[in-house]
């Protein structure tokens, strides 16, 4: 049990760290308003991460008995697919870091209170189509994670939900100081190799038996 606890943190963290659009706004939402309503985003942000784990989980446990004849085989694809997306990662911070170029978000004009600011970045990040496919691939590369009872999968996602509210919190109570090390060029370039590295590390754990 502790086991999926943990995996879900690891997972949390490596969809969570690199430092783009959605951090932006959150850091730029704290700056402008106040803490409570940055605060409210973050956790905006683990929610949608949370809902997507949750979708992740009972997809792959219903399909469990279909797939269970190429249970090896798709192991094998979903580890190609965190690498990819791992690759990806990789090759977008390095590209943004050379060109020096910063990610762009909506300055958050309408989301100046708590309930705004929540219900905005909900949606914003629900609309990531490569959060649903990490969590996908990720828990039908894991099959202590998707054959397991109710208890694993809430822990695990329980992971998911407090890995990724802790880091989004840090941004929006890390104040301009905080927010200029993570957004500038340095930290955008650390925070996506170490994203990248945990993703790469998942996609390895897939591949080993257990």
């Amino acid at each position: 049990m502790t086991g999926a606890f943990l995996a879900g943190l690891v997972a949390g963290y490596g969809v969570a760290i690199p430092v783009g659009a959605i951090a932006i706004l959150i850091l730029g939402l704290s700056a402008r308003t106040s803490f409570r309503v940055g605060a409210a985003a973050a956790l905006a942000v683990a929610t949608a991460d949370g809902l997507y784990a949750v979708v992740a989980v009972l997809g792959g446990a219903g399909l469990a008995g279909i797939i269970a004849p190429v249970a090896g085989p798709l192991r094998v694809v979903a580890a190609v697919v965190l690498l990819g997306l791992a690759g990806h990662g990789l090759w977008r911070t390095w590209s943004a870091h050379r060109s020096q170029r910063r990610p762009t978000a909506r300055d958050g004009l309408g989301m100046s209170t708590p309930g705004r600011a929540y219900a905005a970045l909900l949606g914003l990040t629900l609309l990531n189509p490569m959060t649903v496919l990490y969590f996908t691939a990720l828990v039908l590369g894991r099959r202590d994670t998707a054959d397991s009872g109710v208890v694993p999968v809430a822990l695990f996602v329980a992971g998911v939900f407090l890995a990724s509210a802790s880091w989004q919190l840090v941004i929006a109570g890390g104040g301009t100081v905080v927010g200029r090390a993570l957004t500038g060029p340095r930290g955008r370039l650390v925070t996506g190799l170490v994203s990248s590295a945990l993703i790469a590390a998942l996609a390895v754990a897939a591949l080993l038996p257990g």
